[in-house]
C-alpha cells in the first residue's frame, strides 16, 4: 500500500512538471466582433497558429469571436487595463487618436491602390504612431474593408440623380453632412431597422459594404448597387503596448512576423470574398451601376473638410497630394 502510495505520487509528480514544462509564458486573449465564418476570424485563427508554433509554445493565444471578450469599446478598455490584449478596432481609435478618424473618411481615397499606398506608407505610420502614444495600443496589422456603395430601386449614376433619395445613414455626422450636400435626405437609423424600413418605402436607399448587403438580404429589397465606392476603409489589429513589451524582444518578433503573415493570408481572402460577393449579388437580381466618380467626389469633399478639424484636414490633403 505504502509503495502504491509513493508510486502514484511519484506519477503525479511528474505529470505536474511534464505540465508546467508545456504550461506557455504567455497567454495572450484575442477579443474581436466577427463571427467564426468571417475572413477576420479566419485571419485571427491564422495569427493563433503562427505564433503557437514559432514561439515554441511559449505564447498561447486564446481567440475569442463575436463579442465574447464585450463590445469593440469594452475590449480596448480590457486591454488598457491589461484583463485582456488584442483585438480588431477601426475608426473608434479615434476616441484617442484624432488621426484615426481617416479609416472612415468619405472619398478620402481614390482606389484600393491609392489606400494601400496611404497605409503602408508614412502617413499610415503617422496615424499608428498616434494610436501608440495616445491610445496605449500597438497596431500589428491592417486589413482593408469593403468600400461603401449605395443601394437604390433606381439607378443612380450621377448626384444629380439623387434628387432628395430617402437614404439611411448610420449616426454619424460626416455621413449626414456628405449625403446632404450630394443631395439625398440622410436618416440615421439603426442598422436592424433597415430592412424593415426599405421593405415598407420608409427609406428609399441605403449604403454599405457588400457584404453586409449580401447578409442583411438587401438584394430583396433593392434592385440596384450604386458603385459609389464613397468610403474605402481598414481596420487594424491591435495589442496592448504594455503587454507586448513585457515579452522578450525574441517574442516580440514572433508576434510582428506572425502578424504580417496574418495581413497576408486575410487580402488574399478579402479579395477572393469580394468577387464572390458580387457575383452572388448579380445572382440574386442586383444589378451593379457605374457611378460618374468625380462629380460625387466634387460635390461631396467640400462637406467632409468641414467636418473635419485642421489635423484631419492636413492629413487629407497629404492623403489626395499621393
Amino acid at each position: 500500500m505504502f509503495k502504491q502510495l509513493i508510486t502514484a505520487t511519484a506519477l503525479g509528480a511528474t505529470l505536474f512538471a511534464s505540465q508546467s514544462l508545456l504550461a506557455a509564458d504567455y497567454t495572450l486573449q484575442f477579443g474581436h466582433l466577427a463571427n467564426t465564418e468571417n475572413i477576420w476570424h479566419l485571419a485571427a485563427e491564422k495569427f493563433k497558429e503562427e505564433v503557437e508554433a514559432n514561439s515554441d509554445g511559449r505564447i498561447e493565444v486564446e481567440v475569442f469571436p463575436n463579442e465574447q471578450l464585450g463590445a469593440e469599446m469594452d475590449v480596448i478598455n480590457s486591454i488598457q487595463l491589461g484583463t485582456a490584449d488584442m483585438t480588431i478596432t477601426g475608426e473608434s481609435l479615434q476616441n484617442w487618436a484624432p488621426k484615426a478618424a481617416m479609416m472612415a473618411v468619405p472619398y478620402a481615397f481614390r482606389d484600393s491602390e491609392h489606400l494601400h499606398a496611404a497605409v503602408s506608407g508614412e502617413i499610415g505610420e503617422e496615424i499608428e504612431a498616434q494610436i501608440t502614444e495616445s491610445a496605449n495600443l500597438v497596431p500589428l496589422a491592417w486589413f482593408e474593408r469593403g468600400p461603401r456603395h449605395l443601394t437604390s430601386n433606381r439607378p443612380v449614376e450621377h448626384p444629380d440623380d439623387l434628387d432628395g433619395l430617402r437614404l439611411r445613414v448610420p449616426n454619424v455626422p460626416l455621413f449626414v453632412d456628405t449625403w446632404e450636400a450630394l443631395g439625398a435626405r440622410p436618416t440615421p437609423m439603426a442598422f436592424s431597422e433597415v430592412f424593415t424600413a426599405l421593405q415598407q418605402n420608409t427609406i428609399e436607399g441605403q449604403e454599405n459594404p457588400l457584404s453586409l448587403i449580401e447578409s442583411a438580404s438587401f438584394y430583396e429589397v433593392q434592385d440596384y448597387v450604386n458603385l459609389t465606392g464613397h468610403v474605402r476603409s481598414w481596420i487594424y489589429v491591435v495589442i496592448g503596448k504594455n503587454q507586448l513589451e513585457e515579452m522578450p524582444e525574441e517574442l516580440q518578433e514572433v508576434i510582428f512576423d506572425a502578424a504580417k503573415t496574418m495581413q497576408d493570408y486575410e487580402a488574399e481572402l478579402f479579395a477572393e470574398d469580394e468577387q464572390r460577393l458580387r457575383d452572388d449579388l448579380a445572382e440574386r437580381g442586383m444589378e451593379f451601376v457605374e457611378v460618374d466618380t468625380e462629380a460625387f467626389v466634387e460635390k461631396a469633399l467640400p462637406a467632409v473638410r468641414e467636418s473635419l478639424n485642421e489635423e484631419q484636414r492636413e492629413l487629407l490633403d497629404a492623403i489626395q497630394d499621393l
